[in-house]
């Protein structure tokens, strides 16, 4: 297992970034508020987690070791894959994430793009007392990088990528574009990951 990268970032995707370590460029997938605190160019260090496929290798990273943890538990539950993974902790900030499981608060859980009802339960019941609570939660702050000429299309194809059809997912995009004209690449992929998951 891949535990973590380290070294210059070479490229920075709305889903991945790429990450130069002893001479070879390593894709990481990424929640955008990982790739948010990246820069091309600087050094920075992932936790990672490799996931291994019949026909992929996947490399998927993470700010810190907590967010790794969270994800490899939520593939623990039935139906819950790597990309569903990862697109929770894209939409609910790891804190909000436990005190969701840990209330039972399925409004919550059902942000989730993919996740319904049925789904929310079983996710409160494999993984309730599994999750430690911390008493306060900062509400983390959203950087964000520089935007690119393209953004919806970047966006659109980001949410196809992560298994939206592509009618739904030009819809979120531009419903999130219409409120917030100015958003900033990151924040509009999570704006519309939260949107699609209000519409299942």
């Amino acid at each position: 297992m891949i535990s973590s990268v380290r070294g210059p970032v070479l490229e920075i995707g709305l889903d991945h970034a790429v990450v130069e370590v002893g001479g070879v460029g390593f894709a990481v997938f990424c929640t955008p508020n990982t790739l948010a605190g990246l820069r091309r160019g600087t050094e920075t260090r992932l936790s990672t987690t490799l996931i291994v496929r019949e026909e992929s290798l996947t490399l998927f990273g993470f700010a810190d070791a907590d967010e790794r943890e969270l994800f490899l538990l939520l593939q623990t539950v039935s139906g819950i894959g790597p990309r569903l993974a990862l697109a929770t902790i894209a939409v609910l900030e790891p804190d909000v994430l436990r005190r969701a499981l840990h209330d039972g608060d399925l409004v919550t859980l059902q942000r989730i793009p993919g996740v319904g009802k049925k789904s929310a339960e079983r996710l409160v019941v494999e993984l309730r007392d599994k999750v430690l609570v911390t008493p306060t939660a900062a509400p983390a702050t959203l950087a964000t990088p520089a935007a690119g000429g393209a953004r919806r299309d970047q966006v659109v194809e980001a949410l196809v990528g992560l298994g939206f059809t592509l009618k739904p997912a030009e819809q979120a995009v531009d419903a999130v574009l219409a409120d917030k004209p100015d958003a900033e690449p990151a924040l509009l992929l999570r704006s519309a990951l939260s949107s699609l998951g209000r519409s299942r």
